[in-house]
């Protein structure tokens, strides 16, 4: 028996085939050894065929077993029985505490359709915007805290990352292409690469039909093995659709864990790490280079493993040139500009901080090392900007003065002294500029109309559903 048989859709095959043939149950049931009940059953999807059965059936009936188990239902009145159905095992649908509809051959068309077109309303409009700009700053600052008490390191990810790895016989290094397939065909999943994919996604997974749909073309940070490992990450994982903004941000963030933790394994990175420590030599670059990976992933990989295997606190940043974070992680007591809610996305940075200064650097694309002179204490930071084609980022891995003898580029003399967050520093202008041009500027802003703005609507925000139900109708036949 095919273990993905939609016993709905099988029903109506079975009924209409029957019909089609003037066959009463009875008569249908005296050819295949069967009680007219247990078809009854069948037809209404409620008991699954044997094999020895569906042979059965579909030599009565004169089609193919493949016919008989085709998922495309037999007509637009089966389709519009099944869509009913459907929507009545939603829980948008059941919170109307309306008693179950039977269908019977004399409900007509017109009716079931009007059922179904108001249900998808009711889903519509069920689809409010998941979080308004506050809430979701509040969910980003809650995840940061709790990202924070574990040492951003996730024991159950980091298990499931190495059985994935051993399923496919890992040794060691950066992992292939062909691995990553392999990867993908153990878990029952197949990989085709369109061009035609909507913008609204970085991937579109047909659960049905177990199809994982990607571009080849990077995305940031995001290659397309990422991309592909971050999708898978959220079967294995266990996720279902997210609740909340919430738990929509806590997904992408063990998804990307997932990815990170198969492209740098736990098991090898480890040793690796060690050995650098050891010989007073860590640098994120040669980890990006070992494992063939961005920059970005090769720094937030470290602070997955540094507190709990070598024993060090750290930070990492991400922004963009104006100095605005777009993501950021600390256990080593760095204090990060924040709004009132205690969310940092969206903040400006010091622009004596190594995140900035390396944009002043003269030659931008090469590693910048960093001491800077903060509030609290001295920070020693390694600097990277990675380019895009959108905009550049730079990525900070950042830790205490008294851990930088284990890096490499501790020599470095740039040094910079930092007031922010809580002194004035760079928020505001020097003295001097000030007072000779206060009072005589007028600059017009950039738009920020997301500021204003609800985040977007639907259960996975930004997205366009019927971009993604068009793009999966379009590929469903082949």
């Amino acid at each position: 028996m095919p273990t993905d048989l939609d016993l709905v859709t099988f029903g109506q095959r079975l009924r209409h085939l029957r019909r089609a043939r003037g066959m009463t149950l009875s008569d249908l049931g005296s050819r295949v050894g069967r009680a007219p009940s247990q078809l009854s059953l069948l037809e209404n999807g409620k008991r699954e065929p044997k094999l020895s059965l569906l042979t059965s059936l579909a030599q009565a009936l004169g089609v193919s077993v493949e016919e008989l188990l085709s998922r495309q239902p037999p007509s637009r009145r089966a389709q519009l029985e099944i869509s009913v159905e459907e929507a009545q095992r939603d829980p948008v649908y059941r919170s109307l505490n309306l008693p179950h509809l039977k269908i019977g051959k004399r409900v007509p068309n017109d009716v079931l359709e009007h059922i179904v077109g108001l249900y998808e309303e009711l889903k519509r409009r069920s689809a409010k915007p998941t979080a308004t700009p506050e809430e979701a700053r509040r969910a980003n600052a809650q995840l940061r805290r709790q990202m924070r008490e574990r040492d951003n390191y996730f024991e159950g990810i980091e298990k499931v990352a190495q059985e994935t790895l051993d399923a496919i016989g890992y040794r060691g290094g950066a992992l292939s292409q062909g691995q990553i397939l392999s990867i993908v065909t153990h878990h029952g999943f197949t990989l085709r690469y369109v061009q035609d994919l909507p913008r609204s996604v970085r991937s579109v997974t047909d659960i049905r039909d177990r199809r994982l749909y990607l571009k080849r073309e990077s995305l940031g940070m995001h290659t397309p093995r990422t991309i592909l490992l971050q999708t898978l990450g959220h079967f294995l994982l266990g996720h279902a659709q997210p609740r909340d903004f919430a738990d929509f941000l806590r997904q992408r963030v063990e998804a990307n864990y997932f990815a990170a933790a198969v492209l740098i394994p736990e098991s090898t990175a480890v040793p690796y790490l060690l050995e650098a420590q050891q010989a007073r030599d860590l640098s994120v670059e040669d980890l990006r280079d070992v494992y063939s990976v961005s920059y970005e992933t090769a720094a937030h990989r470290f602070t997955n493993l540094a507190t709990r295997h070598l024993d060090l606190v750290c930070h990492f940043i991400r922004n963009d040139e104006t100095g605005l974070i777009y993501k950021a992680y600390e256990n080593d007591g760095l204090i990060f500009p924040t709004d009132d809610t205690g969310a940092i996305e969206g903040q400006r940075m010091c622009r004596y901080w190594s995140g900035r200064q390396v944009f002043a650097s003269p030659d931008r694309y090469s590693i910048y090392y960093q001491y800077t002179d903060k509030p609290n204490g001295t920070h020693f930071c390694v600097a990277h900007v990675d380019p895009s084609r959108e905009r550049n980022f730079a990525i900070t891995l950042g830790v205490p003065y008294k851990e930088s003898r284990w890096f490499r580029g501790r020599e470095t003399t740039h040094r910079t002294k930092s007031a922010c967050p809580t002194g004035e520093c760079c928020v505001r202008p020097p003295a001097e500029l000030a007072a000779r041009w206060e009072g005589n500027v007028w600059p017009s802003a950039r738009a920020h109309s997301h500021v204003l703005a609800a985040l977007p609507p639907g259960t996975f925000p930004g997205v366009d559903e019927t971009d993604v139900y068009t793009f999966l109708e379009r590929y469903a036949a082949e």
